[in-house]
């Protein structure tokens, strides 16, 4: 590690998507000398937070608290109390301890935005977690059949094979610190997550998308691992690139960071049950549409396959410092 880099500044680099994935790479982000902005979708719909959006009219706090727990420079048992989730209790039932708290700093102080900056300061993050809107939208899946599905948390169960998704409404504002920060950016990192329900849903947020576009930061897209049932069913690395373009118009990456480990046999028997099957790197069709690719052994089995967070996040560093010296 070059300590005249280091010197230089700490690359500005903004996260995109939602969901576990991303919580667990950003553990690994945290731990390298970067400016971290993370946004986080705010289409979930299901569960603690699809009640606490319907009755307190907020916008989902599920994803956000996830990547405060992820961010968060505090003693691991706040971070394990911010996860717990009651599993009994009139009205308490279903709902994690840190969607409320969210609830509540956003009652407290009025708005959910300064709610998410409160406990931010709070919890010690490293960085700054925005959503894509201080709005909650909807998530409509248009299929291959013509019907509508609508629902973040329906659109997977819904048993077809998706042809695009929508956001109501369409023109949904962004925060304008989120596209500052996409303008800063010397880097832009979207994925993993759930590809038609995390990831291209912050990318249909039309100044979003365009500042995306628009920005000089090297982009990477990290891919998921495993295809997600309803989703993502027999798709390649190249086919969640396609999906991204169809939605976006625009060729937006640069590199792709995916895993080229072996996932033994039993885990992905485990897998299978459910309907999910490792992501196949079709090499030659990714790079043939003009991405380069860097492929690793990125994965770690324990109750799940989850990302390798201090070998991805290596990537990442190296990528972003390599690509920051190039520039001067």
């Amino acid at each position: 590690m070059s300590l005249e880099f280091e010197a230089v500044q700490r690359p500005r680099i903004v996260v995109m998507g939602g969901g576990t994935g991303l919580s667990v790479m950003l553990r690994g982000l945290k731990e390298k000398p970067l400016d971290i902005t993370a946004i986080v979708t705010v289409a979930d719909d299901g569960g603690s937070s699809g009640i606490l959006r319907n009755e307190l009219h907020m916008p989902p706090p599920g994803d956000i608290r996830n990547v405060l727990g992820a961010l968060a420079d505090v003693e691991p048992l706040l971070s394990e109390m911010l996860q717990y989730r009651f599993s009994s209790g009139a009205g308490l039932a279903g709902h994690s301890l840190g969607n409320l708290i969210l609830a509540a700093m956003t009652d407290i102080s009025g708005d959910f935005v300064t709610g998410i900056r409160e406990l931010s300061r709070v919890l010690a993050v490293r960085g700054r977690v925005l959503p894509a809107a201080n709005q909650a939208v909807i998530l409509h899946a248009e299929m291959e059949d013509g019907t509508v599905v609508t629902g973040e948390s329906t659109i997977p169960t819904a048993g077809k094979r998706i042809k695009r998704v929508f956001l109501e409404p369409s023109n949904v504002e962004p925060l304008a610190e989120a596209v500052e920060a996409l303008r800063q950016a010397d880097a832009i990192l979207i994925g993993p997550g759930s590809l038609y329900t995390s990831i291209i849903p912050n990318l249909l947020v039309p100044e979003l998308a365009q500042a995306v576009v628009d920005s000089c930061a090297v982009k990477i897209f990290v891919c998921n691992v495993m295809t997600q049932p309803g989703e993502t069913d027999n798709y390649t690395v190249s086919d969640h690139l396609d999906a991204v373009y169809d939605h976006i118009g625009h060729h937006i990456f640069d590199y792709v960071i995916v895993n080229d480990g072996e996932i033994p046999a039993q885990v992905q028997d485990k897998y299978a049950e459910k309907g999910a099957k490792a992501v196949h790197l079709d090499l030659e069709a990714v790079t043939n549409r003009g991405y380069k690719v860097i492929a690793d052994r990125l994965v770690l089995f324990r109750t799940y396959l989850r990302h390798d967070a201090d070998k991805l996040s290596h990537h990442i560093y190296q990528l972003v410092k390599n690509w920051m010296i190039r520039k001067r």
